[in-house]
C-alpha cells in the first residue's frame, strides 16, 4: 500500500490545501496539536477560504518529522463518540501541515523560519514540564536543549530581520496545562534574554510586538488507533502513519486583545474558539465541572471496581451520584452563568460516556490530593458557606480519596493500596505518600486529624467535616465502600 502523501491521494470531494502561507510556526508534533490546532486552522481555511499553513518543530530529539515529511503534512484525523448504544464517527483529511523541521538535524532550517516575514503565530505544547528554563542552554547551541531556550534563539532572530518594522513581532499561542501557561512561557524567555545579556532593545521589542496569550484547552485526543489502523488504511486506500483519534467535543479560549479576531478569525469560521480578554470563566468551568466530576467519582469508583470511567457509566447509582454533584452541588455555587453550566454540564456527561474512550482512572488518579483541593475542595466550601451544611456526595468524594490512599505495602517501585487484596499503584509527590504510608495503621479519626495538621490543612477548617469523614471512613472500612456507596444513593 502507498504511503499517504498528496500524490497518492485518492480521488475524493474533500478539502484540501496544497500550497499556502506558512504563517504559523509550531513547537510539538504530537496526536494533540494535530487534533486540535491544526484541525481547526484546516477547517478555518475551508470555511473562509484561507490559506494558512503550519511548519511542525520536533521539540525533542527523537520525533515524527521524518514521518510528517513523508506523507507532506497530510494525515486523517477521526473524531468518534456518541452514545455506547449508537457511537459516531467522522473524518477528515487535515492538509494544514506544510512541513515538519528536526532543529537538531537542521538548525540553520529552523532559525530560517524567524526570516519568512508572513510568519505571525506560535504554538506550543511541550507538555507541563515544557515551560521551564534550564541553566546549560546558551544563545549559541544549535539548538538550546529546552522549548523555552528554542523560542528566545528564534525570537532573537526574528528581530535581527524584522525588529524595526511594526506588526512583525509574534503572537504565541501557549497550549500547555498549566496555570497562565502564555505568561510563564514570556517569563521563561524574558529569563533567558538577561541571562544571555541580550539587548535592551530586544527586551523592549518582546514586549511591544509581540503577545503571550493564556489559553484554555479542552478536548480528548485518544491518538493513533493501533487497533482499527490497518482496516482505516484499507477504507482509504493509503497507508497512513500519522492517523489520530479524539472525540467531537473541543473549546478553545485564547486570552487576547480584541484585535486578534480579525487575524485570527475561529470564531468567526464557527469553530469553538473564544479570544476574549479574561479567560479565567472557561477555566472556572472546566476546572470545576469538568475536571471536578472525573476527580470527585474515579478514586471512589475504582474502590468498587470500575478500571475506566465508561464502567462506572454504565453504573446507575454512579450515574447518579456525578449527575448529583455536578447539577446540584457545583453549579449553583460556581456564580457563572447557570444556563452555560449546565449546557456545558450536559456535554460532560455525553463525554464521560464516550464509547471510544478507554479512560483508565488508575491513570486519573495521579497526584490526587492536590487534583481535588483544586478543583473539588472549592465547591466543597462554596456549598458549606451558602448552606451551613456539607454537600453529601463531595463529602463522600473525599473519604474514597482517603481510602484509596489508605496504603499496605510498598517497595522499590512505589507505594501501593489494594482493593479485593489486589495491590493498586498510589502515585503522588513524596511527602503525601510518606504521609499516607506513616498513618497506614491509624484509626479514621486520629488518620483525618492527622491530615487536618498536614497534607489537607483544608479539613481542619470545618470541624463537621472532619467528623463527617471520619464517621464514613470508619463505616467504608468496616462494611465495604460499595455498601456505603449504596446506602448513601438510596437515600
Amino acid at each position: 500500500m502507498e504511503t499517504l502523501c498528496y500524490q497518492t491521494l485518492p480521488d475524493q470531494n474533500a478539502f484540501v490545501l496544497r500550497n499556502g502561507t506558512e504563517r504559523f510556526l509550531q513547537f510539538g508534533e504530537g496526536n494533540f496539536l494535530r487534533g486540535f490546532v491544526d484541525y481547526f486552522i484546516d477547517c478555518a481555511n475551508e470555511r473562509m477560504g484561507l490559506d494558512n499553513k503550519v511548519i511542525v518543530v520536533q521539540p525533542i530529539k527523537s520525533g515524527l518529522a521524518g514521518a510528517i515529511n513523508r506523507q507532506e503534512g497530510l494525515y486523517h484525523l477521526y473524531l468518534r463518540g456518541g452514545e455506547p448504544s449508537a457511537p459516531q464517527v467522522q473524518s477528515r483529511l487535515v492538509s494544514s501541515i506544510s512541513r515538519a523541521i528536526d532543529p537538531y538535524r537542521d538548525f540553520e532550517a529552523f532559525l530560517a523560519c524567524a526570516e519568512q516575514p508572513e510568519l505571525r503565530f506560535i504554538v506550543s505544547n511541550t507538555t507541563e514540564a515544557g515551560i521551564s528554563c534550564r541553566t546549560e542552554d546558551r544563545l549559541e547551541d544549535c539548538p538550546a536543549a529546552s522549548f523555552p531556550g528554542k523560542l528566545t534563539q528564534l525570537l532573537w532572530k526574528r528581530y535581527q530581520c524584522f525588529g524595526r518594522q511594526k506588526g512583525k513581532g509574534f503572537i504565541v499561542l501557549s497550549c500547555e496545562l498549566i496555570d497562565h501557561n502564555g505568561q510563564e512561557l514570556k517569563k521563561c524567555v524574558q529569563t533567558y534574554a538577561g541571562r544571555w545579556g541580550l539587548p535592551e532593545g530586544f527586551r523592549n521589542w518582546l514586549e511591544e510586538e509581540n503577545v503571550f496569550c493564556d489559553t484554555l484547552v479542552d478536548r480528548i485526543i485518544t491518538g493513533y488507533p493501533k487497533e482499527d489502523a490497518e482496516r482505516l488504511n484499507q477504507e482509504n486506500g493509503v497507508e497512513d502513519r500519522l492517523l489520530d483519534t479524539g472525540e467531537p467535543f473541543a473549546f478553545w479560549a485564547i486570552q487576547g486583545p480584541e484585535w486578534m479576531k480579525q487575524e485570527l478569525p475561529f470564531e468567526q469560521a464557527g469553530l469553538p474558539v473564544v479570544i476574549v480578554p479574561d479567560s479565567s470563566y472557561y477555566k472556572k468551568r472546566k476546572v470545576r465541572i469538568l475536571n471536578g466530576a472525573q476527580t470527585g467519582i474515579s478514586l471512589a469508583a475504582y474502590l468498587m471496581g470500575s478500571d475506566i470511567s465508561l464502567d462506572y457509566m454504565a453504573c446507575p447509582l454512579c450515574v447518579r451520584f456525578v449527575r448529583r454533584m455536578i447539577y446540584d452541588e457545583i453549579i449553583p455555587y460556581l456564580q457563572l452563568d447557570d444556563a452555560d453550566m449546565r449546557a456545558f454540564a450536559d456535554q460532560v456527561m455525553v463525554r464521560l460516556n464516550n464509547p471510544f474512550i478507554q479512560h483508565s482512572l488508575l491513570a486519573i488518579s495521579l497526584n490526587s490530593v492536590s487534583k481535588w483541593k483544586a478543583r473539588v475542595w472549592p465547591s466543597l466550601l462554596a456549598y458549606w458557606e451558602q448552606n451551613g451544611e456539607l454537600p453529601v456526595c463531595t463529602v463522600f468524594s473525599l473519604a474514597a480519596l482517603l481510602e484509596f490512599y489508605h496504603l499496605h505495602s510498598k517497595n522499590a517501585q512505589g507505594y501501593y493500596g489494594a482493593r479485593e487484596g489486589i495491590p493498586y499503584p498510589v502515585r503522588d509527590d513524596q511527602d503525601v505518600l510518606e504521609f499516607f504510608w506513616k498513618h497506614r495503621e491509624d484509626t479514621p479519626e486520629k488518620l483525618v486529624r492527622s491530615c487536618g495538621e498536614t497534607v489537607f490543612p483544608e479539613i481542619s477548617g470545618i470541624p463537621e467535616l472532619a467528623e463527617q469523614l471520619a464517621g464514613l471512613l470508619a463505616d467504608i472500612r468496616q462494611r465495604g465502600i460499595r455498601t456505603v456507596f449504596d446506602a448513601l444513593m438510596d437515600e
